[in-house]
């Protein structure tokens, strides 16, 4: 697909560095060493593992399945990136150190002057979000991609939260419906343990966008006003596992699918869904979350779909090495390969760039 080009789309598009060409060696996996949060420990003081993205690039290296030069790095969104969804109010407001410690939940960042917040915490989300909105064009042109990072789903056009400050996957979206001809229809299917209400709040009266969202209906956010975005609803209890879980999400994807063919599909993947994660609530085992993946892939490229996996949520040290691994099973199955993906490349018109230098990932744990 082309990028539209007329005098309408120019003046309205501002000039980005996020949409790049590609080299057709590359995998269209996005990720850069930016994206790891570490800061005098203050990470620590969130469930979140704020280092996990490195060492999902670790897991890949150590099975060679990727190399420093065979993948994307990221690039930070800018401004005017941020701009094309969230108000200047609200960027504004991330300048006060106290809403980013409301937003993070890591309340000692309200005691820290704010140009360290941005350097520390908000860039690497900020770097986050710009790998999703380039892997949403290379999803478009390879048939799939995905960004290692991203999927902060609470977060709206003007309003953070849940430890989500930038609305990536409205963003990633909202670039493909204003600068990628064809591509006028937009699928989400979020399957993290908590309901997306971010996306859902932008996309509310958007009749091109489509939502299915899987959660646990007793946890956060229970946003009963962002539920109204929702075209597919499947609300989960407690301890749901692999069984009822795997059956009720084949079912929605194919219907889901079925009911309207997207031009793109955004899978906002978390692993929140793991039994033992301290913020999710379901009982989900590592396998069925390999699975799980495995049926959101099939069913994309089994229709040409082109998909862009973010990872989202996950709050055990071991959701690291289950999402390597989701990869790994999906590249065996030949769902996801470097072959695959330079064959169904299409041309493109931008400047290219691609990974040259992504330093040494994060110590590696033990299986």
């Amino acid at each position: 697909m082309s990028l539209k080009g007329s005098k309408k789309d120019q003046k309205c598009s501002h000039r980005t560095q996020l949409y790049i060409e590609v080299p057709s060696t590359c995998m269209p996996i996005v990720y850069s060493p930016e994206y790891n949060i570490t800061f005098m420990g203050l990470e620590k003081m969130h469930p979140f593992d704020a280092g996990k993205w490195g060492k999902v690039i670790g897991f890949l290296k150590e099975e060679q399945l990727i190399t420093d030069d065979n993948i994307v790095e990221a690039r930070e969104a800018t401004e005017d990136d941020l701009l094309v969804v969230h108000t200047r109010r609200y960027l504004n407001k991330l300048k006060w150190s106290f809403v980013v410690a409301t937003i993070t939940e890591i309340p000692p960042l309200l005691l820290l002057p704010n140009f360290l917040v941005q350097r520390r915490v908000l860039r690497p989300l900020r770097t986050q979000t710009g790998g999703t909105i380039m892997a949403g064009k290379l999803a478009i042109d390879r048939g799939w991609a995905i960004n290692v990072g991203g999927g902060f789903h609470h977060c709206s056009s003007d309003k953070g939260g849940g430890f989500c400050a930038y609305a990536d996957i409205t963003l990633a979206i909202k670039f493909l419906f204003e600068r990628v001809e064809g591509v006028s229809k937009a699928t989400i299917i979020d399957l993290d343990a908590h309901q997306g209400n971010g996306h859902e709040r932008d996309f509310m009266d958007d009749k091109r966008v489509y939502i299915m969202d899987v959660y646990n209906r007793y946890i956060y956010p229970g946003d009963g006003f962002a539920k109204r975005a929702i075209k597919r609803k499947v609300e989960l209890d407690w301890g749901t596992e692999d069984q009822e879980y795997l059956q009720k999400v084949e079912m929605h994807v194919e219907g889901a699918l079925n009911e309207v063919k997207p031009d793109v599909l955004v899978y906002n993947a978390g692993t929140d869904i793991l039994d033992g994660d301290p913020l999710g609530g379901l009982a989900i085992s590592p396998q069925g979350i390999i699975k799980r993946d495995e049926i959101l892939f099939k069913a994309a490229r089994r229709r040409k779909i082109p998909i862009l996996m973010v990872t989202s949520g996950g709050y055990q040290k071991r959701t690291a090495r289950i999402i390597a691994d989701s990869i790994i099973n999906l590249h065996n199955l030949g769902l996801v390969d470097c072959d695959s993906a330079a064959s169904e490349a299409r041309p493109s018109q931008v400047p290219f760039m691609m990974s040259k230098s992504i330093s040494s990932a994060a110590a590696l744990s033990s299986r």
